[in-house]
């Protein structure tokens, strides 16, 4: 998968989690979860566009780092929601695998990435 692939993919990515949160409760927590769930999604696909730029090795993997971390906390709201019930949907649990995919794939670019000296 090459690099405007992988944009496409996180923007799309962001977009289904706008979509899954607007169906939670308005609700404090429902709020909550939904303001911190979108936060992160689009932060996954904001910091690979910004790594895309970067103008060295080190600030891509510094930014794929954040990557990572913004994949894997759109994975914890999610099973917040799917723990609380807030939501019984499937694209619930599409977006959880895709939040784990997404991590997947730049921990092994990362990984690749430090091991080329």
């Amino acid at each position: 998968m090459d690099k405007q692939e992988l944009k496409n993919r996180t923007k799309r990515f962001a977009v289904n989690i706008i979509q899954l949160t607007e169906m939670l409760p308005g609700t404090y927590l429902g709020k909550h979860i939904a303001g911190q769930l979108v936060r992160s999604s689009t932060s996954v696909a904001a910091n690979y566009r910004a790594a895309c730029l970067a103008q060295s090795k080190a600030a891509f993997v510094a930014k794929l780092s954040i990557v990572i971390e913004e994949a894997d906390e759109s994975e914890f709201w999610m099973e917040l929601i799917s723990e609380k019930q807030l939501i019984n949907h499937s694209s619930l649990k599409e977006l959880l695998e895709e939040a784990h995919e997404l991590a997947s794939i730049f921990i092994t670019t990362r990984k690749t990435l430090m091991l080329k000296k």
